[in-house]
């Protein structure tokens, strides 16, 4: 009768140790299935950086099945387990880890004492089941891993020793607290093959298996310098990525930084001033093409044009509306004299200058892209200087007028011959 209950519980652990294996080898393969498909798939290479490596320290208690020699008893849990471990993922969804345990038992109050101990190494599978579930949809915060490998263990009583062959497989939680960290909390069954010593270190006369339970929390660190680690990115193909970026470029394209109606992409002036009428490429109308928008125009005589002939009424909104660049002197293409129109512009800063007769002005001149980078500079100089000449002989001190040769001016499409006429011009910064 004994013989037969012993057979029976023999075959009871070839079983559970045959469906451990098919778990591990499952999570084994699929991690070399994944690592082989993303080689071959280059129409789905996924291109975000992300970290790999991570190390985990973990501890708490085990639950030895089985293998207990008669007289002896193991608490309901027995403290302690610590575990160490270092893993690599493949990708998002698979990886591998090698692990190193110990474990200690602690017999039941009342019972026979002992003193037993289990170490063991493993190698195993990993597999994201957060990202496989795709928990991102929900959550980003929460992930699941499933792991299970094989490896060696020892039991060990003073200086009795048992090496084992083992096969492991576990659960484990994650609750993300930074981009490098995460806690976890872990369920882990261990059989063990060809154990001769019970866990509580005696003579193992019956079984060449042993069972347990591992449960453990534990603080992950991901190794790295991008942002994110694989437990938690969410990968794209390279179709989607090119889409989100063709997706972020038409909005771009819609954009309309100054509100004037005309979206940027096709706004040849886009920095006009709020409320100001603009044409269809949304520059300032400026009817008598004296460089100065027919709206600032109006505003700035209504405060020079006094009746006294005299006193600015408003100078920090001068200042403002000339420093913001609405009050610019053209030039046509290679020239250094002022469009005749656009002399309204001095007058307008000599006035200012008059008016404010603690105040200086940096002349700023400016030349399209066609040409040389070095005659730009000069021909820019030479226009901002030609300014500076007409504000001398108006009679305003040298000591109060400043020439900068800005060069070439970029920000305007070099084969539009209108918007390089928007950049070949001198502008004003008052100080």
């Amino acid at each position: 009768m004994i013989e037969i209950v012993a057979f029976q519980k023999k075959k009871y652990f070839y079983q559970k140790l045959k469906t451990m294996k098919k778990l591990i080898f499952t999570l084994v393969f699929a991690s070399a299935f994944t690592a082989v498909k993303a080689q071959e798939d280059k129409k789905m290479e996924l291109k975000q950086d992300y970290n790999k490596w991570s190390v985990e320290l973990a501890g708490g208690f085990n639950k030895p099945l089985n293998n207990l020699t008669p007289g002896y008893a193991f608490e309901v849990v027995s403290p302690y387990t610590v575990d160490f471990s270092v893993r690599y993922m493949i990708n998002n969804k698979f990886g591998v880890k090698a692990d190193v345990s110990y474990n200690s038992f602690q017999e039941k109050n009342n019972t026979a004492a002992f003193d037993s101990e289990y170490y063991r190494a493993n190698l195993q599978g990993v597999a994201n089941l957060g990202r496989i579930m795709n928990f991102e949809t929900w959550t980003n915060t929460l992930g699941l891993l499933a792991h299970g490998g094989l490896g060696v263990g020892r039991i060990e009583n003073g200086s009795t020793k048992n090496t084992v062959l083992n096969a492991l497989a576990g659960i484990t939680a994650q609750v993300k607290l930074s981009n490098h960290f995460a806690l976890t909390v872990d369920a882990t069954g261990i059989a063990n093959a060809r154990q001769s010593l019970n866990y509580d270190g005696k003579a193992n006369a019956n079984y060449p298996f042993g069972v347990m339970l591992n449960t453990t929390a534990g603080l992950t660190y991901y190794i790295g310098k991008n942002e994110k680690h694989a437990d938690w990115i969410v990968l794209k193909s390279e179709e989607v990525i090119a889409l989100e970026k063709k997706v972020a470029e038409l909005e771009a394209l819609a954009n309309d930084t100054d509100r004037d109606g005309v979206v940027d992409y096709l706004d040849a002036e886009p920095n006009t001033m709020s409320g100001a009428m603009v044409d269809t490429k949304g520059r300032a109308i400026d009817l008598n093409k004296n460089g100065v928008p027919d709206e600032i125009e109006k505003y700035v005589d209504s405060k020079y044009k006094t009746n006294s002939g005299g006193t600015i009424t408003d100078a920090e909104t001068i200042k403002n509306l000339v420093n913001g660049g609405y009050v610019s002197v053209f030039f046509d293409f290679n020239k250094t004299t002022p469009t005749t129109e656009s002399t309204d512009a001095i007058s307008y800063v000599l006035t200012y200058l008059r008016n404010n007769p603690s105040a200086s002005v940096d002349i700023v001149g400016h030349a399209d892209e066609i040409g040389s980078a070095s005659y730009n500079n000069k021909l820019s100089a030479d226009r901002a200087n030609n300014v500076k000449e007409t504000l001398l002989k108006s009679g305003i001190a040298a000591s109060r007028l400043n020439v900068v040769a800005a060069g070439e001016d970029t920000s305007a499409d070099k084969s539009s011959d209108s918007a390089r006429q928007l950049v070949r011009r001198v502008t004003f910064k008052i100080k």
